[in-house]
């Protein structure tokens, strides 16, 4: 997970870090990596003093661009604070920084981890890498089924997110052995 956010924060850093002057070129690199391990490891932190729900609320909607979103606050103060202690940027250049790429990097994970056309990301993989693939994984996994509804998870609306969801969404986006068993029963 952590080369994909890294292939995020490239995409998103062009302007919040390459096109800035209070950044040197020369440390434009190492910023885009600090955002990007800064968000694995912030992550990591939130559930680890157990934010599950917080973390299962970031999935909800567009709140992985909202910057009043409480995991999106602590993202970007963790980082504000990293890049004013590893690069000496003031506190104005380096929470602007910060602003800019923790919306649009979780936006963007977010976003890939629900489409389904996209496997790039997929939510389990997320739990797993920030979870470190401990005993978090259910408490996250039972959050995000009591959120799935909301965001879109529960393929078949039986109250939580399954195997059977899984299944569903992939005989709906592509035919499947449902589809081929639909057309032999006439369906």
């Amino acid at each position: 997970m952590f080369e994909q956010l890294l292939q995020l924060a490239q995409q998103y850093g062009n302007e919040a870090v390459v096109k800035n002057n209070a950044i040197p070129n020369e440390q434009n690199e190492a910023v885009i990596k600090e955002a990007s391990s800064s968000i694995f490891v912030g992550l990591q932190k939130i559930v680890s003093e157990g934010g599950v729900d917080q973390l299962a609320g970031l999935f909800q909607g567009n709140n992985g661009q909202d910057a009043s979103n409480p995991v999106v606050q602590k993202l970007t103060e963790q980082l504000t604070g990293s890049l004013g202690e590893k690069f000496g940027l003031s506190s104005g250049a380096a929470s602007g920084v910060a602003a800019s790429l923790i919306p649009q990097i979780l936006g963007s994970l977010i976003g890939k981890a629900k489409d389904p056309n996209d496997s790039s990301f997929e939510i389990s993989d997320i739990i797993s890498a920030i979870s470190g693939n401990s005993g978090s994984n259910s408490a996250i996994m039972d959050a995000i089924s009591k959120y799935g509804g909301q965001f879109g998870l529960d393929q078949n609306a039986d109250g939580k997110v399954d195997i059977s969801d899984a299944m569903e969404a992939v005989t709906k986006n592509s035919g499947g052995l449902g589809g081929l068993l639909g057309k032999f029963f006439g369906k």
